[in-house]
C-alpha cells in the first residue's frame, strides 16, 4: 500500500514537473518573439559601412580559391557553403555562388542571375536538411550599407538551431 501511495505520489510530482516544463518552454518561445534581438554590433555596421563594391578578390573569392581556410559544409560547382566565423545562431552557414559575375548584392541582380540564385536557395535547403534544421531555419541576404552587407559578393546566410526573433532587427 505505501508502495501504491508512494508511485501515486511520484506520479503526482511528475506530472507537475512536466508541467511546469511545458509552461515554462511555452514562456521560452512566447518571449522569444518578445523580446527584440541583440543588435549587430558597431563593428559589424562599420564594416558595413566601410566596405565598398569593387571588381577586386573578395575574402570569399579567396576561400573558393582555398588561400583562405574555411570550414566548408557543401561544395559543387557552382555554389560553396561554409561556416561562418562569427556565428549568430548554433547553426551559421554562408552560402556563395563560386562566379560573381558582377552578382555583389541583390540589389545588382539581372535576369541572367535567376538560375544562380534559385541554386544558392536550393543549397540553403539542402544544408538546412543536412545539418538536421527539421524544425525551421531563417535565410538572410544583406545588401548594402543600411542593410549591413560588409562582403561585396552576394551570400544567403543560413542561420538555425535555436528560436528565431521577430522582427529581426
Amino acid at each position: 500500500m505505501a508502495d501504491k501511495k508512494k508511485n501515486g505520489h511520484e506520479m503526482e510530482k511528475e506530472e507537475k514537473i512536466r508541467g511546469s516544463d511545458d509552461i515554462s518552454s511555452r514562456l521560452g518561445v512566447i518571449s522569444s518573439h518578445l523580446i527584440t534581438q541583440v543588435p549587430v554590433t558597431m563593428a559589424e555596421k562599420e564594416a558595413a559601412l566601410a566596405a565598398v563594391p569593387s571588381d577586386s578578390p573578395t575574402i570569399f573569392d579567396k576561400i573558393i580559391n582555398k588561400e583562405i581556410p574555411a570550414t566548408v559544409v557543401f561544395e559543387d560547382d557552382k555554389v560553396l557553403a561554409f561556416r561562418d566565423i562569427s556565428p549568430q545562431a548554433p547553426t551559421h552557414i554562408l552560402i556563395i555562388p563560386k562566379v560573381r559575375d558582377g552578382l555583389t548584392g541583390l540589389s545588382k541582380a539581372e535576369e541572367r542571375h535567376c538560375e544562380i540564385l534559385g541554386q544558392l536557395l536550393y543549397t540553403a535547403k539542402l544544408v538546412a536538411k543536412q545539418e538536421g534544421l527539421e524544425d525551421g531555419f531563417r535565410i538572410v541576404i544583406n545588401d548594402g550599407p543600411k542593410g549591413c552587407q560588409s562582403v561585396y559578393h552576394i551570400h544567403v546566410h543560413l542561420i538555425g538551431g535555436r528560436q528565431m526573433n521577430w522582427p529581426p532587427g
